[in-house]
Formats: C-alpha cells, sequence, structure tokens
C-alpha cells in the first residue's frame, strides 16, 4: 500500500477545524429567573421634608426625593411616574455627603 505523503508549505502547523457543536443541556442552570432587584418601591426611599425641600416643592414645581444610590435618572424617573401618575420633566441627582442619594424632579 502506497501512502502519499502531505506537502507542507508553511513552517506553522495549525490544528484542523473541528466539529463544534452547540451547548444542549440537559438541566437548567437556573431554577428560577431573577427578579429586578431594583423595582420601583426600592428605588424611592422616602420624599425629603426639610425646609428647602418645601421650598422647591412651592416656588419650583419640584419634589425631592432620597433614593437608592444605584438608580439613575431613567429609573427614578419612572418609578415616580408609576408610583403618584404624574409626568416628570427632568430629574436631577446627587450624592449627600453621608453616602445617599437625593433625587430633584421636576413636574
Amino acid at each position: 500500500s502506497t501512502r502519499s505523503v502531505r506537502v507542507r508549505t508553511k513552517t506553522h502547523f495549525y490544528k484542523p477545524k473541528t466539529l463544534r457543536l452547540k451547548r444542549n443541556p440537559k438541566v437548567q442552570r437556573k431554577s428560577v429567573p431573577s427578579t429586578p432587584r431594583l423595582d420601583k418601591f426600592s428605588i424611592i426611599r422616602f420624599p425629603l421634608t426639610t425646609e428647602s425641600a418645601m421650598k422647591k416643592i412651592e416656588d419650583h414645581n419640584t419634589l425631592v426625593f432620597i433614593v437608592d444610590t444605584r438608580a439613575n435618572k431613567r429609573q427614578i424617573k419612572t418609578a415616580v411616574n408609576g408610583m403618584y401618575d404624574i409626568e416628570c420633566a427632568k430629574v436631577n441627582t446627587l450624592i449627600r455627603p453621608d453616602g445617599t442619594k437625593k433625587a430633584y424632579v421636576r413636574l
């Protein structure tokens, strides 16, 4: 039997590409789908009722809330809309020196 030897033209040897099957698991990795950590009730902690916050409400038509530090402006906007049924024009946020996040919600 005569075997033909393959003539190699390159100096590098590349591993041949073989059949790669997609994963086909028998068991699910997660038994229960995870719920979102930040819902509208955990985003808004409580409204702020200081003198300066009351002045903002009267003069600038703005509500002041203490919110979760991980929430962004869009999430705060949808949470306020969902809980109080009010349309907000814009949201300004700041981190207070005690580490909590304050949100000014303009109506």
